[in-house]
């Protein structure tokens, strides 16, 4: 017959503390192994990339056109231009369709919906992105030729779900007894919605945007589909079909036998990898305030 218990009697150590605390220190250990290995990773890339590229930099590269068939000097001034043509026009496109669904999804559908539409954006988010590249295609390319308009729609397919799934968590960061106090004051919903919830989380719906930025303006395969075919020159109308941009540039300069393209594929490669690193330090600065100003820690 086993002894009774006595919750009085001092505390004293298993037969298993031993391997309890191997087993935490291994699994302590394989963390920090990993989370070293996921930065050294990212190090090696930009160390890579930028001592490779930092060569071609300067105002010269940022600014002037490239040589006509190849060979030293030019600069990428088409594709910065045209990448930032493309990703403010699927900034325009996407940023009021996210809110919108954040705002449906926050004050207005009911459990079931949610649960579906929040399917729905997770699976869209989850989409390859030349999937996306196709589905543009067919929609606006065949037919009508390639456009800066069509890369824009394509790429605003990708930051609509990132956009909406951002706003949605900040609404609902929002304190109730904001929504509250409003109604009690004989409010209506929608000037609540706009005068109240939305200043109120403003701060985090820029921060999805900025991260939503940065993860189209890297997007390479929804471009191939859409504007691959350009010149050498500066275009602004995104309704052309010559509409450059950085990371197709990027693919076609490294498919070519020319060294001086390489040196510039780089460069390139350089400065989109700063604008990505830039954007999501501006994000997270713009996170980290949003929350302390709301009161989340």
């Amino acid at each position: 017959m086993s002894a009774a218990f006595d919750p009085t009697a001092p505390l004293t150590a298993s037969g298993n503390l031993r391997r309890r605390r191997v087993v935490n220190r291994l699994a302590e250990g394989s963390a920090n192994a990993a989370a070293l290995l996921a930065v050294a990773v990212l190090g090696i890339v930009i160390a890579s990339v930028a001592m490779r590229g930092a060569p071609a930099l300067s105002l010269d590269f940022l600014t002037r056109t490239p040589p006509q068939f190849g060979g030293p000097g030019g600069g990428i001034a088409p594709a910065i231009v045209g990448t930032a043509i493309i990703v403010l026009l699927a900034t325009a496109i996407s940023v009021p369709i996210g809110v919108l669904v954040a705002i449906y999804l926050t004050e207005l559908a009911g459990p079931r919906v949610v649960a579906a539409v929040r399917l729905a954006l997770d699976l869209l988010n989850g989409l390859p992105s030349i999937v996306i590249g196709l589905f543009a295609f067919g929609l606006l390319v065949i037919g009508h030729g390639q456009s800066g308009f069509a890369g824009a729609v394509a790429l605003s397919v990708i930051m609509v779900p990132l956009v909406a799934r951002a706003a949605q968590e900040m609404l609902l960061l929002v304190p109730g007894t904001l929504r509250d106090a409003a109604d009690a004051l004989g409010v209506s919903r929608w000037r609540t919605i706009v005068g109240v919830v939305l200043p109120s989380a403003l701060g985090g719906i820029v921060t999805g945007t900025v991260l939503a930025v940065a993860r189209a303006a890297g997007e390479t395969a929804p471009l191939f589909f859409t504007t691959s075919i350009f010149d050498n020159h500066v275009h602004w109308s995104p309704f052309g079909q010559a509409l450059s941009n950085i990371p197709v540039m990027i693919f076609t300069l490294s498919e070519q036998a020319d060294p001086y393209g390489y040196q510039r594929a780089w460069g390139a490669g350089l400065v989109l990898l700063t604008f990505i690193l830039v954007a999501n330090a501006v994000a997270r600065s713009l996170a980290a305030r949003s929350r302390a100003k709301m009161g989340v820690q």
